[in-house]
């Protein structure tokens, strides 16, 4: 019994039995390992949210480098007689873009859908039959009383067009929004990265870039493909470079306070990782053997049970015929 404890000791310099060891200080002991685990638990949890984080901002980097492209696009469109669907084809895969970046997956849960991670956040409105593209082509047949694509868009005036721009923002920027773009929730997720602090790891797709780009993008995919005048597509133009620029801006602030909270995290880590060290030293402290004295020890009971053996064999040829003989 004595050697097997030893030889627990000898493996994981620790005592084998702490109670015994420690009596009335077992409390102590049992409190900093409590603490380690729970130190070790934020850490994991940190580096999921890391993983999260950076995601994260390759999502929107791609979406900002898309809203660049989109903005030359655009600019070049508006001062040259080009065919108008060359550039509603770059609207168009823009929007594909942000269907594919706002419903990122990972680790079975979607990073831009705000707590609600298992639905899809983001609507396809290239899918005629999905929500926002429903609501949208609704909006101008109510607005002109024709689709985009009948003859008589030909006759829509700059002021028109503009007044219809005005009228569905709030489809985009208002509360129409939420059910038919978007599935995600304003709340982002908040992770406790140390005993004391919490932080937003997450990026809601609701947030105003998101929706600015959107709403540049759609006015163009869904409209450049019909009759519309000149005039009525030049207007769509101004509007939607006004608001790409102001998408551009959301997200490149959006990927600085990202960062921010990447840096929390990483401090965050270096903190916990030298708390756990504190107590995982106190914990050696307490429980801790030496290495040279417990490996003594078990040399020893093995030379005293090797003895043991050997007494016991000699005893076994023991005879009453070899004593007489």
């Amino acid at each position: 019994s004595d050697l097997a404890q030893a030889t627990k000791e000898m493996g994981s310099l620790r005592v084998a039995d702490t109670g015994l060891a420690l009596g009335a200080r077992t409390s102590i002991s049992v409190s900093l390992h409590r603490e380690v685990d729970r130190l070790k638990g934020i850490t994991d949890s940190n580096e999921l949210a890391a993983t999260r984080l950076k995601t994260t901002q390759v999502g929107l980097q791609q979406l900002t480098d898309a809203a660049d492209k989109l903005l030359s696009d655009y600019a070049t469109a508006l001062s040259d007689t080009a065919d108008p669907t060359i550039v509603q084809q770059q609207a168009a895969k823009t929007l594909a873009l942000m269907s594919s970046v706002l419903n990122s997956n990972l680790n079975g849960e979607n990073i831009f859908a705000g707590i609600n991670t298992d639905v899809t956040p983001f609507n396809d409105f290239l899918d005629t039959s999905s929500p926002n593209r429903v609501a949208f082509d609704t909006a101008f047949a109510s607005h002109f009383g024709f689709d985009p694509a009948d003859p008589a868009a030909a006759d829509i005036t700059t002021a028109q067009m503009d007044s219809f721009l005005v009228s569905i923002e709030p489809q985009f920027l208002g509360a129409g929004w939420q059910g038919t773009w978007s599935q995600a929730t304003d709340q982002q997720i908040t992770s406790r990265i140390t005993l004391t602090e919490t932080a937003q790891t997450s990026v809601s797709a609701n947030i105003p870039g998101f929706r600015k780009l959107a709403l540049a993008a759609a006015t163009v995919a869904a409209t450049f493909d019909g009759s519309l005048s000149p005039e009525a597509r030049a207007a769509v133009l101004e509007h939607s470079i006004k608001i790409i620029g102001e998408a551009v801006s959301d997200l490149s602030n959006q990927q600085g306070y990202t960062g921010i909270v990447e840096q929390r995290l990483s401090k965050a880590n270096e903190r916990l990782s030298m708390q756990v060290d504190l107590f995982s030293n106190s914990i050696r402290d307490l429980e801790g053997v030496d290495e040279f004295e417990a490996a003594a020890r078990v040399t020893s009971l093995k030379t005293q049970l090797e003895v043991s053996y050997s007494l016991t064999a000699s005893m076994q040829k023991l005879s009453l015929l070899n004593y007489l003989s």
